[in-house]
């Protein structure tokens, strides 16, 4: 990435940052936005965060898969929505923050990630 490495307490759940996402089908990487959906701390200076792909999705909606309403809130210039089915796990200091999801789409999220982890959740 070309920014200054950030550290954990600079990136928070429900943030909106620029990263490199892999392809889940080729060794590649695309920069792109993505949706902060946990910060796992791996040792006291370090953490990972794991972020849910958001995409412009030109070949259509995915189940689960949740608008973006405040585009500027979130530091985007076209419609985009939240691909909650594609998520990857990266060192926080790849990311740059670039804004933030708006309150009524974290609800959203929230709910699709309980639809998609259930049955990892369930007790």
């Amino acid at each position: 990435m070309d920014a200054a490495a950030p550290r954990a307490g600079s990136i928070a759940v429900w943030d909106v940052v620029r990263i490199d996402f892999p392809f889940a089908d080729d060794a590649r990487t695309r920069r792109r936005p993505g949706l902060v959906v946990a910060i796992p701390e791996v040792s006291g200076s370090f953490a990972v965060l794991w972020v849910a792909m958001i995409t412009s999705a030109p070949t259509g909606m995915w189940p689960q898969d949740v608008p973006i309403s405040d585009l500027r809130l979130g530091g985007l210039d076209h419609t985009c929505v939240v691909r909650i089915s594609k998520v990857t796990v990266l060192d926080v200091r790849l990311a740059v923050r670039i804004g933030e999801l708006a309150d009524a789409d974290r609800v959203k999220v929230r709910n699709g990630l309980r639809s998609v982890l259930k049955d990892a959740l369930a007790e």
